[in-house]
This record gives C-alpha cells, structure tokens and sequence, in this order.
C-alpha cells in the first residue's frame, strides 16, 4: 500500500466529516460575527459620546466668546 491509498476513505464515510467540517467553520464564522457585532456596537456607543463632548464643548466656547 502506498501512502496516499491509505487516506482514501469511502465517500459513505466521508460525508460525516465533511458535515463536521462545514459545521464547525459555520460556528466560526458566526461567533467571529458576534464578536465584531459587539465590537461595532461598543465604538459606536463611544463614538456617540465623543461627538456628544464635543458638541458640549463647542457650545461652551461658543458662550464664553460671546
């Protein structure tokens, strides 16, 4: 037996593994989405109060060159 004869595996057999691996890069993808959902929804809250102290910031100069 040569060596690549070895990893021949029926395609009866095979199917479970390639559903396995389709599944587990489906997970992957989907807590990788999460995780940059949740990253996204931090910087725009920050984002929100930034442009918040600025627009604060800018009336208050705006009141003291009056």
């Amino acid at each position: 037996m040569s060596g690549p004869a070895l990893l021949e595996i029926p395609l009866h057999q095979a199917v479970p593994y390639v559903a396995a691996a389709y599944t587990v890069f489906f997970a992957l993808i989907l807590i990788y989405l999460a995780i940059m959902s949740g990253k996204l929804s931090r910087m725009e809250r920050e984002l929100g109060e930034l442009t918040e102290l600025a627009e604060r910031r800018a009336a208050g100069e705006e009141r003291n060159a009056s």
